[in-house]
């Protein structure tokens, strides 16, 4: 479902990611660990058109996307919820959901992503600025899932979160991928969290892949001291 060959990523003439390769299938769910500045970001942004690529290549579901606009993107099955989370404050919850349906046919928000997260339908007519950093980031997903997206990238979605809403927002995405044939990659800090959704972990250090592992062959220990300063 997402295939990224071989990736380099620069700011100018600072090369940030060197050569970054990884595959996911269908229906599979992916954790890139790492500390902060170690790349997670600008991998997240280059998969969704947001930084240019120096070199590499990005397939999803078959279709080299390494070249096309965000928006381009989006219409072929990418959907990114980027750190912050970026919601509307003066739109409602609804309104804010209802902009992931800017392109599609019907305007009306599907039951099942109420159902996946029940908080929103409670707070529907409310302003999006006015709801809490858990909520925020519980809305910022549905508004992506809404595109129906093959591929749903989450950047740090646990940052600044109580653990009641952590955990609720990791039972939501392994609800998801019970009902869709869908592909997801987290970048995270939060391990508990990675293990609770994620089938294989990789951490990245310095813009490359440190370490690979299966979810239930993880040395925690190994991971933690990756993540520690």
């Amino acid at each position: 479902m997402l295939k990224v060959e071989n990736l380099h990523v620069a700011y100018g003439q600072s090369e940030v990611l060197h050569g970054i390769s990884f595959e996911a299938r269908a229906n599979e769910s992916l954790a890139i660990m790492g500390r902060n500045g170690m790349g997670k970001t600008t991998l997240f942004k280059s998969l969704m058109g947001v930084l240019p690529l120096k070199s590499g290549k990005v397939e999803v579901a078959g279709n080299d996307v390494s070249r096309d606009e965000s928006y381009q993107r989006v219409a072929k099955g990418i959907a990114y919820v980027p750190q912050g989370r970026m919601v509307f404050p003066t739109l409602t919850v609804q309104e804010n959901i209802e902009t992931g349906l800017e392109n599609a046919k019907d305007k009306t928000v599907p039951s099942e992503i109420y159902a996946l997260f029940p908080v929103l339908w409670d707070m529907r007519n409310r302003k999006g600025g006015n709801l809490s950093g858990g909520q925020q980031q519980q809305l910022a997903i549905a508004r992506a899932l809404v595109t129906n997206p093959k591929v749903l990238l989450l950047d740090e979605p646990t940052e600044g979160i109580q653990p009641s809403i952590i955990k609720d927002i990791a039972k939501a995405l392994n609800e998801i991928r019970k009902t869709r044939d869908i592909t997801i990659v987290i970048s995270e800090q939060v391990l508990h969290f990675a293990m609770d959704v994620a089938d294989r972990l990789f951490v990245i250090e310095g813009g490359v892949f440190v370490h690979e592992t299966q979810r239930a062959g993880t040395d925690e220990n190994r991971i933690k001291s990756y993540l520690t300063v």
